[in-house]
C-alpha cells in the first residue's frame, strides 16, 4: 500500500508485494491501514485549502493541484501560500506536507516530488528550462518504468535528451504521447487546474501471501474487491459498463480480460456474475496467481461521476501558480 520513508532506505516500496517487502527487510513493521481515519484528516485538509482557493484538483487521496492565480486571500505570492498552508496542516493535524509551486501543474508536480519529505521547492520560468533538462527521464510525471526504458534504448536519459529529439521522432516512437514529451521538455502544459475532475473508473486488488491456482480459492478472494466496489457504486451513485478482470500471475505476466454490456451493472450479484465469468474464460490457469484485481469503468454519464472521497493532501501539496 504505503511505504514509510524508514522502509525505503531498503528498497520497499509502494504497491510490492509483501512477501517481497519482508524479504527486503526482515524486521518491516506491517501496519493495518483506517482508511476512514486518512478520509477524515483528507477532508480536513482540504477544508484548509477551501481558505485560500476554490480551485482544487485532488490527484488521489493525499495530492491535489491547487490553483492559487486569484486566491481568496489576496495573497501574491504563491510561495507564501504554500508556506502558510504547510504551517496550518501541521497545526491542525501534526502532520507534515511537501509542497511544490510553479507556473503549471507538470512543473509544480515535479517540485511536490523535490523536497520529500516535508519540503518546498519553487521552480520559476527562469530555472524550469535548466530544472527541466538535468533531470532524469524516469523523474517525469507520465513516463513510466516502460516508457523509461524504450526512451534509454532509444538514447533519451534525461530532459536535454528529450528536448533534443524532434516532434515528429517523438510521435513516430510514442504515437498520441509523442506531442506530450514534446512538450513538457520545454516545460510547457496547458492544463487547467479543475476542480470538477471526473473519475473514470473504479476498482481493487490485491495481492495474495500464497500462489492460488483454484477457481473457489479466487473466488472467495474476489468477494472483499467485489464489495469495495459496489459500495462505491451505491455512495456515488454511479454505474458502470464495462467490467475488466486483472491477472498477475507467480512470475509476474499479467493478462487482463474485459466485458462491455449495453446498460450500466444494476447490481453487485451482477457485478459479481460478469466477473465470475471473466475467471472462468481464464481456467484453468497455467501457474500460480499472485493478484487479482477487478474494475468498473465506462461509468453512467447521466448520473454523479464525481469521486466522494474528495481526495486530499496528507502529505504531498502541490501547488499551480500559474
Amino acid at each position: 500500500m504505503a511505504a514509510s520513508y524508514e522502509a525505503r532506505r531498503f528498497g520497499v516500496r509502494s504497491a510490492m508485494a509483501s512477501v517481497t517487502a519482508r524479504r527486503k527487510c526482515p524486521d518491516l513493521v506491517f501496519v493495518t491501514p483506517r482508511f476512514d481515519v486518512y478520509k477524515a484528516v483528507s477532508q480536513h485538509i482540504r477544508t484548509i485549502f477551501a481558505e485560500y482557493t476554490p480551485l482544487i484538483e485532488p490527484l488521489s487521496l493525499d495530492e491535489a493541484y491547487l490553483d492559487v492565480t486569484e486566491n481568496l486571500k489576496g495573497i501574491a505570492s504563491a510561495t507564501v501560500i504554500a508556506e502558510a498552508i504547510r504551517a496550518r496542516i501541521r497545526e491542525q493535524t501534526g502532520l507534515t506536507a511537501s509542497a511544490g509551486v510553479s507556473y503549471n501543474k507538470f512543473l509544480a508536480k515535479l517540485a511536490s516530488d523535490h523536497r520529500k519529505p516535508d519540503g518546498l521547492f519553487v521552480i520559476t520560468p527562469r530555472t524550469g528550462p535548466g530544472f527541466i533538462e538535468e533531470l532524469p527521464v524516469g523523474r517525469f510525471h507520465g513516463v513510466g518504468p516502460a516508457t523509461e526504458a524504450k526512451m534509454k534504448r532509444l538514447g533519451i536519459g534525461t530532459g536535454a535528451d528529450l528536448r533534443a529529439k524532434p516532434l515528429g521522432f517523438l510521435e513516430e516512437q510514442f504515437g498520441k504521447a509523442g506531442p506530450y514529451y514534446y512538450a513538457i521538455a520545454r516545460g510547457i502544459d496547458h492544463r487547467p487546474v479543475r476542480a470538477d475532475r471526473t473519475r473514470k473508473s473504479v476498482g481493487a486488488e490485491n495481492t495474495f501471501t500464497r500462489d492460488l491456482m483454484e477457481f473457489e480459492a479466487m473466488k472467495a478472494e474476489m468477494q472483499p474487491l467485489l464489495d469495495k466496489i459496489w459500495h462505491y457504486c451505491e455512495r456515488s451513485g454511479v454505474r458502470g459498463r464495462t467490467v475488466t478482470l486483472k491477472v498477475k500471475y507467480a512470475d509476474f505476466q499479467i493478462i487482463t480480460r474485459s466485458r462491455s454490456l449495453s446498460e450500466g451493472v444494476a447490481t453487485r450479484a451482477g457485478l459479481e456474475h460478469v466477473s465470475l465469468a471473466l475467471l472462468s474464460g481464464v481456467m484453468p490457469v497455467p501457474k500460480g496467481v499472485r493478484l487479482l484485481g477487478v474494475s468498473l469503468s465506462t461509468l453512467s454519464a447521466g448520473q454523479s461521476a464525481e469521486d466522494p472521497q474528495l481526495a486530499l493532501m496528507l502529505a504531498d501539496p502541490l501547488f499551480d501558480a500559474s
